[in-house]
């Protein structure tokens, strides 16, 4: 199985492909290659604008079984630039026999109330287009009502936007689900921390085996049953 991943940073926070890989692999049995377009801040529109070229041939010569498409999610892009350039990479999709992903995104810490705007969105895309949706915004919403009052678990990074590794384990195993209909083992409590403590962006782990930790089996158990109330 061959998947590309397009989005921004949202998408290539924590390694959050490759952990998508293991997950698909340790679930499946079946090999799996991950390959990514991710640019930080960058919208579906810049991709098919700015990277265009990139982005189709990507897409039309690289024989990926699946393409999981983000969209920019904080602030809310124009939701008719959404719906465009979404349905523009679907088309080259299809051309090849790509399987479309809409990857649904969450709310920032401080805004909560966007999610709904968030799923509509999403959801009316997916259904339009007849095609797949992770619905990582869903499963993350009930996730976060569940463990508001745990000052130990947070799905988010220290920005209160982007994803913490148990964000991250929450993302890749809905993916997993999304695309194979199956979900890793009880056991695998792997994720990925690729931050370091000096808040610069830019440096992060190089080394594999240094961001590699461990997830509670009581949080990796929560994340599984509300992605099995949802998909």
């Amino acid at each position: 199985m061959k998947i590309l991943f397009i989005g921004n940073s949202h998408t290539y926070m924590n390694d959050m492909p490759e952990l998508t890989r293991q997950m698909i692999e340790n679930a499946t049995g079946e090999q799996t290659q991950v390959f990514m377009l991710a640019y930080s801040g960058k919208s579906l529109k810049w991709h098919m604008k700015e990277e265009y070229f990139s982005e189709r041939f990507n897409i039309l010569h690289g024989h990926y079984d699946y393409c999981v498409i983000q969209e920019c999610a904080h602030p809310l892009t124009d939701f008719e630039d959404t719906i465009k350039y979404t349905h523009e990479i679907i088309e080259l999709c299809k051309q090849v026999g790509t399987a479309p992903v809409i990857f649904e995104t969450w709310a920032e810490k401080k805004k909560p109330e966007n999610q709904a705007e968030m799923n509509r969105r999403y959801r009316k895309i997916a259904t339009d287009e007849n095609v797949k949706i992770a619905p990582i915004g869903e499963i993350w919403s009930a996730v976060q009502k569940e463990i508001l009052n745990d000052s130990e678990i947070d799905l988010y990074y220290k920005d209160g936007t982007h994803a913490s590794p148990i964000g991250d384990y929450l993302v890749a195993m809905t993916i997993t689900k999304t695309i194979t209909d199956k979900l890793p083992s009880d056991s695998f409590l792997k994720a990925f921390d690729f931050t370091t403590p000096d808040n610069n962006w830019n440096h992060v782990k190089t080394n594999m085996d240094e961001e590699t930790i461990t997830i509670s089996e009581h949080v990796a158990a929560m994340i599984r049953e509300r992605i099995i109330e949802v998909i």
